[in-house]
């Protein structure tokens, strides 16, 4: 089938199905059944089979159509990363429900002492049965009061080096060996958590990958993260913004403010929308290369760049609104937004790896660099010394 036969298909069965007023559940239940969800994947794994190009005309039509679902192959890491390693089984018990939004998931990745050197953590898992026995503490671990499950990374053999001794798993969190607390912010949210884990239990059945594999699955799973990160903004407040496809309108806040006539201003307001292209621009590319069940550096520069055009439209908000950007609440919407902004921005800078991290990534993997000196690389686990 042709693109433009494939857009006239498309475009017709969202205006017989979709129904701004239609029960979501039910909504995302006929687009996955009709391939639309995911239709990069195999037809076996709920896709369509269609090239890059196809499948962007597919989403192309939802967007236009204002109708939610498609995509999720560039999109959902839970369901991209089960069905890069998952076993048989794994993929039968949560492929289709991680589509459908059933499952609510969360990742326990980052510890105290192991957040730019994530090689290095100390949280266990010992087979005990069936299942393995887990104990830890995870922190900056987003919904994990809501989750259902966790995308866990635990050390399971400590005599080979660090790298080599993870493995991955999805850990059922509603248990009582998981105590999740809240870490509130400074924009006065808290969408962290620590995650302590004494004696808790994870089947056999839902490890990733081989044992002491979890290194490569991980990858992948923060790969398929940094482009749902470079994709989104997290940048303004939802209460008061106008947004255009969920970005602030810096041209209208400066016409409402009477900076629009400002060279400095209009400048600072170019700038940004030239980021804002070149993201996008390098988030194509990226998700051209991300093949299933590898990583593609590319998201790294992505989500630099999002961190960075972040920053820049919080200074550039500050600077339009000037003054009442020392204020916030309902009474200041445009100040509340700038203040939100200037502190969220710290959000992207951190999550799913810091801009530091980013840096080596692009530097090693990109421009070919020589990789940082890490003397404890071929070192047995167990002989490292703990860090404090």
């Amino acid at each position: 089938m042709n693109i433009d036969s494939l857009r006239s298909e498309v475009r017709q069965w969202l205006a017989d199905h979709w129904d701004l007023a239609a029960d979501r559940a039910e909504w995302l239940a006929a687009v996955v059944d009709r391939g639309y969800a995911v239709p990069r994947w195999s037809r076996e794994d709920f896709g369509l089979g269609l090239d890059e190009e196809s499948a962007e005309a597919v989403e192309a039509e939802f967007r236009r159509a204002g109708a939610p679902g498609s995509g999720q192959d560039r999109t959902n890491l839970w369901a991209n990363t089960v069905l890069a390693y998952g076993s048989a089984d794994l993929r039968q018990r949560f492929l289709r429900p991680l589509l459908l939004g059933e499952i609510r998931m969360c990742l326990l990745y980052s510890e105290p002492g192991a957040g730019s050197d994530l090689a290095g953590l100390r949280t266990t898992a010992v087979p005990d049965g069936d299942s393995y026995r887990v104990d830890g503490q995870k922190v900056w671990t987003s919904n994990a009061a809501e989750a259902d499950y966790g995308m866990l990374i635990a050390r399971t053999d400590p005599e080979v080096p660090k790298h080599r001794g993870i493995s991955f798993f999805f850990l059922p969190m509603d248990q009582p060996g998981v105590t999740v607390r809240p870490l509130r912010q400074m924009t006065g949210e808290a969408h962290f958590n620590e995650v302590f884990l004494t004696d808790a239990r994870v089947p056999a059945a839902n490890m990733l990958g081989e044992p002491g594999q979890g290194w490569r699955v991980l990858q992948t799973a923060l790969a398929y993260e940094r482009v749902v990160l470079a994709e989104s903004n997290r940048g303004a407040s939802t209460r008061h913004a106008k947004k255009d496809g969920g970005e602030v309108d810096l041209i209208e806040l400066a016409r409402r403010h009477g900076r629009l006539d400002d060279p400095v201003v209009r400048q600072d307001i170019a700038r940004v929308l030239t980021l804002r292209a070149a993201n996008r621009w390098n988030n194509q590319r990226a998700q051209a290369e991300l093949e299933q069940g590898t990583s593609s550096s590319l998201a790294s520069l992505g989500k630099l760049l999002m961190s960075r055009l972040l920053h820049e439209t919080g200074r550039v908000q500050t600077a339009i609104v000037g003054a009442e950007a020392m204020l916030e609440g309902a009474d200041h919407p445009d100040g509340d937004d700038a203040n939100f902004a200037a502190m969220n921005a710290y959000f992207t800078s951190i999550g799913g790896g810091t801009d530091q991290i980013q840096r080596n990534i692009i530097g090693e993997r990109i421009l070919r660099l020589p990789k940082e000196p890490d003397r404890f690389r071929d070192v047995p686990f167990r002989e490292i010394p703990k860090s404090g």
